[in-house]
């Protein structure tokens, strides 16, 4: 098993952290844009995000997708800004 987490990008990152993350580098209106559900939409919260994201295997997807794909753009924004 620690061989398959080995090369897994999500490894370590709680969907919480994720949301967070990505929050931090488009925005929750940029957020919204990308991917259009509800809890990015209207009133977002993390919390809220979090709820909706457990329940609905098909958002999650996106939502892990999408920040694999700014991972890098995300970890080089949160460097610079620190």
């Amino acid at each position: 098993m620690e061989q398959s987490q080995k090369n897994n990008p999500l490894h370590g990152k709680t969907l919480e952290d994720i949301i967070k993350d990505l929050v931090f580098y488009f925005n929750w209106d940029a957020l919204a844009e990308l991917i259009r559900i509800r809890c990015f939409q209207e009133n977002p919260s993390v919390k809220s995000s979090l709820v909706f994201l457990r329940k609905t295997p098909w958002a999650r997807e996106k939502v892990e997708r999408l920040y694999m794909r700014y991972q890098k753009r995300i970890e080089a924004k949160k460097e610079a800004d620190s």
